[in-house]
């Protein structure tokens, strides 16, 4: 597994799945950003899907939700594809 660094070309998000809101109204009120970390595999898939910077209960656990759900073309060194650990940012606005 690697990070992004040189010699590095970083895996590039091909299906993109949007959070959903919860019925709790609370989260129809918050705004910020959630800081999701994640494995990209070999195959483009994520793993170990991990909020590193929170911002609600609520909101980061549909953003984790969303970014499971992703699909990436690899990273990759050289032309081989590799595994490598980034992280997303989450935008959430007040509805």
């Amino acid at each position: 597994m690697f990070d992004l660094g040189p010699g590095i070309t970083p895996p590039r998000v091909i299906h993109q799945v949007n959070p959903v809101y919860k019925p709790d109204a609370e989260a129809f009120r918050i705004s910020g950003t959630v800081i999701i970390g994640l494995v990209v595999t070999s195959k483009g898939e994520p793993t170990d899907v991990h909020v590193v910077k929170s911002l609600d209960k609520s909101v980061d656990q549909s953003a984790v939700e969303a970014v499971q759900q992703w699909k990436f073309d690899a990273a990759r060194k050289g032309d081989q594809p590799v595994a490598v650990r980034i992280t997303v940012e989450i935008r959430f606005h007040s509805m």
